[in-house]
């Protein structure tokens, strides 16, 4: 048995054999269909594998994503597709990969790691913790909007670049190529949803599916407000059933219009998260809280604990995932009770840290 390694550009192929018997053993395509950027040979070094006399045992795979965000640039380590061979559990094998994916995002300067989850005892005991924030919204009925003239349409040969545009001007994204975004754009079972403006330009857009995973859920959209509004209306009117639409947290406006109409609102996490290089992270967010007229914030980590706080408003933190929420959310401040008011007005400036990975980004 040898690993936990990256795989040579010649076991690719069987490395993708055994993700899709393993993963995907009921769709007609291959998993790198769905995950083109993460499974590509650019990424290789980033794949870590064990195996056995050319026998793939266990996977996992790295995808470093740079992460823009009014008051971060974060670097995240996307942490997927891990899967130990059915005769090979229990031995500790995808803990060993996971580990050494941590070890890449730590040569590779990310900040934190995140992957998405229903395993939260195993990956606990490895440092991760339920953080983040993530609003859905069930569009129960058909819903009317103000008459705007917009044309709609489902057909899925949109201009990379007319996507590209309006995604790029969220307020947290990762820097993405319109190549990777033209690859997003081919992915098996992707449903485009437009909305086009008279003179021939895109006006907003959605995307729902992405393979195997997120059907019936918009995962990646764009546009001003309203004419996301108007095009979501089409999406309710055009499949004639209940979908569901994934928003951040800070996306206010267009969560305040979405609650007007009948849906059904859920609040959930984001992913499971992990510091990897806590110092740096620290000082990031230090540098964003001075950019807001924060200069006595406190962030540091001792041995044993954190203590947090702003000048000698300070708390002692004793756990690492206590820490993560605390920075990334669901953390309410004001009902925890911990500081006084006009600390928590001054945290309130940047945390929780506006973090969001789009549904394409997932791996």
């Amino acid at each position: 048995m040898e690993g936990p390694r990256s795989p040579s550009e010649n076991e690719l192929p069987s490395v993708l054999e055994f993700l899709n018997k393993k993963l995907r053993n009921e769709a007609p395509w291959s998993i790198a269909a769905e995950y083109p950027t993460a499974f590509s040979s650019n990424n290789l070094h980033n794949m870590r594998i064990i195996a056995d006399e050319g026998h793939v045992l266990s996977h996992a795979v790295l995808k470093p994503l740079i992460v823009k965000s009014p008051h971060v640039i974060f670097k995240v380590g996307a942490i997927g597709s891990v899967v130990t061979d059915d005769q090979h559990r229990g031995q500790g094998l995808s803990t060993q990969v996971i580990t050494d994916c941590l070890k890449l995002a730590t040569e590779q300067s990310c900040d934190i790691a995140i992957l998405w989850t229903d395993l939260f005892d195993f990956y606990r005991r490895m440092g991760f913790e339920l953080a983040g924030n993530e609003i859905s919204f069930v569009v129960e009925e058909n819903f009317d909007v103000p008459p705007i003239n917009l044309r709609f349409s489902t057909d899925s040969k949109v201009s990379p670049d007319a996507i590209y545009r309006l995604y790029a001007s969220h307020s947290v994204n990762s820097v993405r190529t319109i190549d990777e975004t033209r690859k997003f754009l081919s992915i098996p079972q992707t449903k485009v949803y437009t909305a086009w403006e008279t003179n021939g330009q895109l006006a907003a857009y959605a995307i729902e599916g992405k393979g195997i995973d997120l059907g019936g859920y918009i995962h990646e959209w764009g546009g001003s407000v309203s004419k996301l509004m108007a095009l979501f209306s089409f999406i309710r009117a055009q499949k004639n059933q209940p979908y569901t639409i994934i928003c951040p947290r800070h996306a206010q406006n267009l969560i305040e219009q979405l609650q007007r109409k009948p849906v059904t609102m859920n609040q959930g996490f984001l992913g499971m998260i992990k510091f990897v290089n806590f110092d740096q992270l620290a000082a990031k967010i230090k540098r964003a809280f001075r950019a807001e007229g924060v200069a006595d914030i406190v962030l540091e980590k001792h041995p044993q604990h954190f203590v947090f706080g702003v000048g000698q408003d300070l708390f002692t933190i004793n756990n690492e995932t206590d820490m993560v929420r605390l920075l990334f959310g669901p953390v309410d401040y004001r009902a925890l009770g911990m500081f006084k008011d006009e600390t928590v007005q001054k945290l309130e400036k940047v945390l929780p840290l506006n973090l969001w990975i789009w549904g394409w980004d997932s791996i």
